[in-house]
């Protein structure tokens, strides 16, 4: 909840900090100065006379751990004492507490990034507060700063006399503005108590005695329960329906016309989802109508590839690959299609919202990835300002980026400015499924130049499909210090709903790539990873993972009958990756069974490696999940898939019997770990297939069926 500049002020005593954000990162200020500021200042830390440090949390938490890394990376520099640390979430203000990014604050917490993106300025936030605790036991001991130290929610004098930061919080003053806190007061790394140690995460306990709130357990007095339904078709909208046969159903208040689809308002969940089955619509056929997206994919995206007028954006052009082609040795081309996919988030879309008797101010209820974003959504929906909505972040069963999108919020907030009473919205597993937001589907083109020498001495990389930026990511092989390249994207619009998904174009894009490399080491007789570390002008830090994940895998070893492995690498987030894969197929059911995987990582400085390794275990296993089963298709506009009975995912009876990730140590700055787990997947499955079958794999996913196609082919 947003705390007004006077609600600060009066909350518990103690000592408290306010943290604003500015050019120079985040900047902490007294209470002395918060009450001369006619800013209105949301506390960040709090330290209360029993000691209690109250720590705010800016980053959501979707099960990743970042509530728990983040407020930790702060009670790391002040040397707080983490018994003593209580966390909340922070308030959606992102003037407050984002994070810096084009010219601009944002607290959206995407591509895996929250350690990445808040780390140097949380390390700020606890010196600035450790220096001011210094500096009042300083006085009151009438010795300098600088012979005294902290260790573990205490400062201590030469003598061994100690004061205890909730003793200081009783007596202690502020300056305004803070002092500043130079690159050499911060920790060395070799005194961290906290970063680099695996510290359990502090929603876990919350999540098993089920008292962690999500937005479905919101129950406020007065509420009522809405369900929705959306166009079949993307971008369709409501003309008509049967209101009157609705609202006769036991238990319904109304109908409420929205955009793109009609909610039902009732006095239980169980009574708006009986009138759902009742409900019917006559449809205004939107964008989407009429849209093919297996017939697109296989035959239109061919010939926008090869039209030499279609509309082109260039990526990217390093050197002169035009010259590298003509001169080339030898060429090599190959195509490469997927498909849709789902986010297939385990919490359905829900939000709680409540106006106020003046209907001028909106309260919501949410888990999302976005706060900041998310209360815009809203308050552009109701012809708000943003200072007219207050959002509740709450946990989140789940994001993958779709939560990083508040439409649903808004949808709610509407419903319920027209009920005039509190309403708790869910969107059925059905409707979003079938009104989802999508990884985009894709048709890729690669072709490559060799030398005499047999390096690759051109690349040329050229996807077309729909979802504009979204097909972008993961096409630029940084990786490999390629000398002549191109990149581009040809973008074909039709009216799907696109959004970011677990590393998005990583997921195709490195799947084309290491794909084809694979297939010219295989024309040229050499060991794929030989040939990558020969031929492929491979980075020292691409080395690294590729020897490291040849290590872990024992590469060269033999292995079992009917076994094989493939090998792939990618960059996400800053992160880099090597992984491989051992299968084997089913040549009778088309069935591909991973086995192991083993995956090397580069993520800098990892500030919890047991938070951390789940979260890439986690990649994997959905990319595991995207790659041998998931798929979106449509035909009329309308999507094919409606549950999980027709939209498979991976179960536990699919997953690999040893999965291991190993952290290759780089003297750098975190990066973003959760996604880096994922793009390497594709490749990899499809290069082992291809050492197992002699067959390639070119179409994601690879379902059974299409693994019997390629078989008989």
């Amino acid at each position: 909840m947003e705390l007004t500049r006077r609600e600060f002020l009066k909350a518990g005593g103690g000592l408290a900090f306010a943290v604003v954000a500015t050019s120079d990162g985040l900047t902490v200020f007294s209470e002395a100065h918060a009450q001369k500021s006619e800013k209105n200042i949301n506390a960040w830390v709090r330290i209360a006379p029993d000691g209690t440090v109250t720590i705010q949390s800016a980053g959501a938490e979707m099960g990743q751990g970042s509530m728990t890394s983040l407020p930790l990376i702060v009670a790391e520099e002040m040397d707080a004492d983490w018994s003593k640390v209580k966390i909340e979430f922070a308030p959606a203000d992102a003037q407050i507490y984002g994070y810096s990014v084009n010219n601009a604050k944002a607290m959206a917490i995407v591509g895996s990034r929250a350690v990445m993106l808040y780390y140097d300025q949380l390390r700020l936030a606890g010196a600035q507060v450790r220096k001011v605790l210094l500096a009042n036991a300083a006085e009151k001991w009438g010795v300098s700063p600088a012979t005294l130290k902290t260790e573990n929610g205490a400062v201590i004098d030469a003598s061994g006399r100690r004061l205890t930061y909730g003793e200081i919080a009783s007596f202690a003053t502020v300056p305004s503005p803070l002092p500043a806190v130079e690159k050499s007061e911060l920790k060395d790394k070799s005194r961290f108590r906290f970063i680099g140690k695996t510290i359990p995460r502090r929603d876990t306990p919350l999540k098993v005695n089920g008292s962690a709130k999500y937005a479905i357990d919101v129950d406020l007095p007065g509420m009522v329960y809405a369900t929705a339904k959306h166009s079949p078709v993307h971008g369709g909208a409501p003309e008509s329906w049967n209101d009157a046969e609705v609202k006769a159903v036991k238990g319904v208040l109304g109908t409420v016309k929205l955009k793109d689809g009609v909610a039902i308002l009732a006095d239980t969940f169980p009574h708006a989802m009986e009138a759902r089955k009742t409900l019917k619509v006559t449809w205004k056929a939107g964008k989407a109508a009429g849209f093919d997206s297996e017939a697109v994919l296989n035959e239109s995206y061919r010939k926008v590839h090869a039209d030499p007028a279609a509309k082109t954006q260039v990526l990217g052009t390093r050197g002169d690959p035009k010259s590298a082609f003509a001169s080339a040795a030898k060429r090599f081309k190959s195509e490469y299609f997927s498909d849709y996919g789902y986010h297939a988030q385990m919490e359905p879309l829900n939000a709680v919202a409540r106006l106020n008797a003046a209907g001028d101010h909106v309260e919501v209820w949410e888990g999302t990835q976005a706060p900041d974003r998310s209360r815009e959504e809203v308050a552009e929906a109701l012809g708000f300002k943003p200072g007219q909505v207050t959002l509740h972040q709450c946990y989140m069963g789940g994001g993958f980026g779709r939560r990083s999108l508040g439409d649903y919020a808004a949808e709610c907030a509407l419903i319920a400015r027209e009920a005039k009473r509190p309403v708790k919205l869910v969107w059925t597993r059905d409707e979003d499924l079938q009104h989802g937001m999508f990884r985009p589907q894709s048709f890729q083109c690669l072709e490559a130049a060799l030398d005499a020498e047999g390096k690759v001495n051109g690349w040329s990389h050229c996807v077309v499909g729909d979802g504009g930026v979204l097909l972008q990511t993961g096409i630029r092989p940084v990786y490999y210090g390629l000398p002549h390249q191109h990149l581009e994207a040809r973008g074909v619009s039709h009216g799907i709903r696109l959004k970011h998904w677990r590393a998005v174009g990583h997921v195709f894009n490195v799947f084309a790539i290491e794909s084809f490399v694979d297939e010219m080491a295989v024309a040229q007789g050499m060991d794929p990873l030989a040939f990558r570390l020969e031929k492929m002008h491979v980075t020292p830090r691409a080395r690294a993972v590729f020897e490291k994940v040849a290590q872990m895998s024992d590469w060269k070893a033999p292995r079992p009958q009917g076994r094989a492995l493939g090998l792939s690498v990618s960059e996400r987030s800053g992160s880099l990756g090597a992984g491989v894969a051992e299968i084997s197929v089913d040549r009778a059911s088309g069935k591909i069974r991973v086995h192991k995987a083993w995956l090397a990582v580069d993520g800098g400085l990892v500030v919890q490696p047991g938070m951390a390794r789940a979260n890439i275990e986690s990649g994997i296993l959905y990319g595991l999940s995207s790659v041998l089963h998931e798929r979106i298709t449509l035909k009329q506009g309308v999507v094919q898939q409606s549950n999980f009975h027709d939209y498979h995912v991976m179960r536990m009876s699919d997953l690999p019997e040893v999965m291991e990730v190993a952290f290759v140590e780089r003297d750098a700055a975190p990066s973003g770990l959760g996604e880096i787990g994922n793009p390497w997947v594709a490749a990899a499955v499809a290069n082992a297939f291809y050492r197992l079958t002699g067959k390639r794999l070119k179409h994601m996913p690879f379902t059974p069926a299409r693994v019997q196609e390629v078989l008989k082919a």
